[in-house]
């Protein structure tokens, strides 16, 4: 589906924020399904009558199964300096899992030392450094619980390939729809329940703060959580 203005949450001179579909890829794969970097440039150009392909840097990503927040930036200026914003750490991310296990502990903080097998592309958690691993941190804490599943607020405190789905899963709750990572089986839609729920950041150029919020998928499960 192409993007349209109802998927922008946020635009300005500089960066655009759209409201990521599950199943939508960030960048061209292997797939070559059309991604979501050239819909945005596509509703740059119709939008703004701009001939020729528009500039657009890809600040950040998301799983192909994962919705919310993804931001790109409109300039190689402001491309540069969200780059640094965010291997500064200089960002807050807030997302939401649904999953079917209740967390022992309902808040705490999770660190594993990660290690991706390119060929698979599946993550491998360790309780220690190891040849090759990355660190991980993340904090949780659970919101709600409604009709046998649990609504869980993470935020990530480093950005690792598949961080929050490999992480829960290790403390014994898979994100519902994640069979890579220990839930029981896919959804047939090919989306999980994690959303990328909101991204907190001062400006890179205008230097004012930053909020943008994703409201969840209208897919028929997701709505129930919406009032917390």
């Amino acid at each position: 589906m192409p993007v349209t203005a109802k998927d922008i949450l946020y635009e300005d001179n500089h960066l655009i924020a759209i409201n990521k579909r599950a199943g939508d890829i960030v960048q061209v794969d292997e797939t070559h399904d059309e991604p979501l970097d050239e819909k945005v440039k596509k509703y740059i150009a119709i939008t703004y009558n701009k001939p020729g392909s528009a500039f657009l840097g890809v600040v950040h990503r998301l799983d192909r199964p994962v919705s919310g927040v993804i931001l790109f930036a409109k300039t190689s200026k402001a491309l540069e300096r969200m780059n640094a914003v965010f291997k500064n750490r200089e960002v807050k991310k807030t997302y939401w899992a649904v999953v079917r296990n209740k967390p022992a502990v309902a808040s705490g903080t999770l660190v594993h030392w990660l290690v991706k097998n390119p060929k698979t592309n599946v993550v491998t958690p360790y309780t220690t450094e190891v040849e090759g691993s990355q660190r991980a941190e993340l904090s949780y804490r659970l919101i709600t619980e409604l009709g046998g599943y649990y609504l869980i607020e993470v935020n990530p405190l480093t950005g690792r390939s598949h961080q929050i789905r490999v992480q829960l899963s290790t403390m014994g709750c898979p994100i519902v729809g994640d069979n890579k990572y220990g839930y029981p089986r896919g959804s047939r839609k090919g989306s999980i329940c994690l959303h990328a729920r909101r991204l907190q950041f001062l400006h890179p150029v205008k230097k004012e703060p930053v909020n943008i919020f994703a409201k969840l998928p209208v897919d028929g499960f997701w709505e129930r959580f919406e009032a917390f």
